[in-house]
Parts: C-alpha cells; structure tokens; sequence
C-alpha cells in the first residue's frame, strides 16, 4: 500500500521514552504513506499536576504558542499537538454527563484534525485508533474518515481508571468501527462479538536496534555481576509481574544472578527482592543501550502474573529477546502459548519455572536453538506487521 494518508489517534505521546508499538508502526507505515500522528492532549488535571516528562514539556509549549502544534518527523509524518487543553472527566457520576463533556473533548480533537489534515493537504484518510477509547470514541462521525480501524493491543479496560467507562464505551467504539486489529487471537474472540470484521496479527521488533551482528560493549553496571545472569528488562509493573515468585526463585537458586532493568513502582522498589544478595535492580536506561543489557544475560525472562490484563497481551519484550538469541523462560499466558512456545519455556508454577530456568541455563551454548530463536524473531518485523494491516485494508476495501 502506497501514497494514502493515515491519521493516528493514540493513547501513547510520540515523545514516550520506552518502546512502543504504535510508534514503530507509524514509522513503518510513514516509510510508504503520509501520516499524521496526533498527540494526546493535555487535560486539566495532569495540568494541575504537573509533570516533568518530555511530553508535558512540549505540550504545554503548544498551549503556550511558544511551538507551532504541527512537526515534521520525516518526510511523511507529522505530529500535531493539540493547543488546547480537554476536560478531566472520567470522574463525572453519570454517564450521560460523561458522554456529553466527552463529545466536547472529542469535538475540539477533531476540529485540530481537520484544520491540521487540510494544511496538510490530507484527503480521503484512512483513520486507525490505537486503544484510545474516550477520546477517539466520536472521531469516525466527527472527522469522517474512508475507512475506520480499531486497533487493541491492551486490555486496559482491566485497569481501574478504565472500568466504569471503559468497559462501557469499548465495544461501542470496537462496533461503530469500519475494522477491528487486535494482536492475539485471545482478544479476537472477545472482539468478534461486537464486531465480525475483526482480525488478530502479530506486532514486531525492532531488527535495526535489536541487531545481534552488532558488537555490543557491556555496561558497566552489569560487568562485575556473576553469572549465570537471568535478566529481565523494561517496566517493573506489580500489576503485570510476579514479585512473590521472584523472591521464591531468586531464593531457590542462589547461584544465579537476577537482575533487573527498568524503572520500579512502589510495590517493587519496597520490595524484599532487594534485600537479597543475587538480585540486581540498575533502573530505567535508554532504549538504545537495552540490547546491550540483553547481550549480557545468560537467559532472559518475563515472570507475568497470571490475569486478565497479561493473558491476551502480546509481550513485545519476547521477540526483542528472541532477535538477541537468549534462551528465554516466560509464564505461559495465552499469547505466549499460541504464538512463542516452540521457542522459549513455559512454566505455570514455582516448580516448573526453576526446571525452566535451569534448562534455559543448559542452552546458553546451543548455537542451533539460538540461530532458531533468532530466525523466528525476524518473521515478527515491524514490516511484516505493517504488511498484514495492509493486506486486511485491501481485502476489506
């Protein structure tokens, strides 16, 4: 698919400084297309807030009309901060009052849509929603695209903020759509009931930073740590990963090193895990130094918990893993079972996951099994993701 313009409605800023999917989606769609992207605004109460991120930074900057809303990626993306600020209202105590102010965030949205897509010369646009339930919900009337996609790749209705309007306005959003992209087959099913045009691919990895063939020097910070060291990296997240079971494994298994990075919540950075000798946390790191981290593990992990917010999520961490070569050990989640279990571990318990790690351990040296995991790795470029959304808008068209 070539010379079609795509606007991105997103819950994600393009300023985010972790990986993200819709990001490098966007790049890969920009590479053929035009694309505008457009940031979350800002609402009142993150404004009343305050933040010290690069986000809020370059918003405020907008709304200040100290920079221009509009900005040039590359030669076919543009992001558009909106230079207003929305209503806080995901705790109004009605719906019909939520759904009113919510039209009115959607309505100042779309008019900087369409004032940003008419500067741009953007016509007959193609308009994929990533997760942005609220904010997107009025945008197929209101900007009135040639083709509407719902793109799930969360379940964030599973969080608190997002449960008594979320679940209420998702499969409003999911059936008014033209289509609906979801990245495993688990939350296919669920989708499929408010909407028949629903259709489950995989994500990607990023293969020109995720590059095994590069000489990769170690940090520092890890150089001295023993090995075998079981690593771990991105978001220490109490609602998606285990610390209990870390604590039993890290305990069970002395001799191997547990090491941890990304930024902690409060749960985790209070955690007994730190009290323990073969547990490493190093913090949060950039992202083009994380492949660096992955080369000096011995085996990496990704200890889920077992619930409804991780079971149909696709852990893109498992193929940035996999494209390094490391033998990997993951709780078996849906997506992990339907899509990674030829190629890494799968335990379900304590039990299992120290068998699981003490076999990962045995393949550190298996140069077949990890030009395997690499190979299987590559199917899942950005590429080939962006390919399949286009075969599913041709066939739809």
């Amino acid at each position: 698919m070539e010379n079609h313009d795509f606007i991105i409605t997103s819950l994600q800023s393009w300023d985010i400084e972790i990986g993200s999917t819709i990001k490098n989606t966007t790049l890969e769609i920009s590479k053929a297309n035009r694309v505008l992207y457009v940031n979350p605004p800002l609402d009142h109460m993150t404004w009343f807030r305050g933040e010290e991120t690069k986000s809020y930074k370059r918003r405020m900057e907008v709304i200040e009309k100290r920079v221009p809303p509009l900005r040039r990626i590359n030669s076919n993306l543009w992001v558009v901060d909106c230079p207003f600020m929305v209503y806080s209202i995901n705790r109004l105590p009605f719906n019909w009052l939520f759904d009113l102010f919510n039209y009115i965030n959607n309505k100042k949205i779309a008019d900087q849509i369409l004032k940003s897509a008419q500067e741009l010369g953007f016509n007959n646009y193609i308009h994929l929603i990533d997760t942005d339930i609220y904010r997107s919900q009025y945008l197929k009337e209101l900007i009135k695209p040639s083709l509407s996609i719902y793109y799930c790749r969360d379940f964030v209705i599973g969080r608190d903020y997002w449960k008594k309007n979320g679940t209420r306005l998702e499969p409003l959003l999911a059936a008014k759509s033209d289509m609906v992209l979801v990245n495993s087959t688990y939350f296919a099913k669920r989708f499929k009931e408010y909407n028949p045009n629903t259709y489950p691919i995989e994500t990607g990895v990023n293969l020109s930073l995720y590059d095994i063939t590069q000489q990769w020097a170690i940090p520092e910070d890890i150089q001295q740590i023993p090995h075998p060291i079981i690593g771990y990296t991105g978001s220490i997240n109490s609602v998606r990963l285990d610390s209990d079971l870390l604590f039993k494994l890290a305990q069970q298994r002395p001799d191997y090193s547990f090491v941890f990075v990304g930024p902690e919540d409060n749960v985790f950075s209070q955690h007994p895990l730190h009290q323990l000798k073969n547990v490493y946390f190093l913090g949060k790191k950039k992202i083009d130094l994380l492949p660096a981290y992955i080369m000096a593990f011995d085996v990496c992990i990704n200890p889920q918990l077992l619930n409804e917010i991780t079971d149909g999520n696709y852990p893109l961490k498992i193929d940035e893993y996999l494209a390094m070569g490391k033998p990997t050990v993951a709780t078996q989640t849906h997506t992990m079972n339907d899509i990674f279990r030829e190629y890494t571990f799968l335990p379900h318990n304590e039990t299992e996951y120290l068998k699981a790690l003490d076999s990962a351990v045995s393949e550190i040296k298996d140069e077949q099994k990890k030009e395997a995991r690499i190979a299987f790795a590559h199917t899942h470029s950005w590429e080939n993701s962006v390919k399949k959304i286009y075969q599913l808008i041709n066939k739809f068209v």
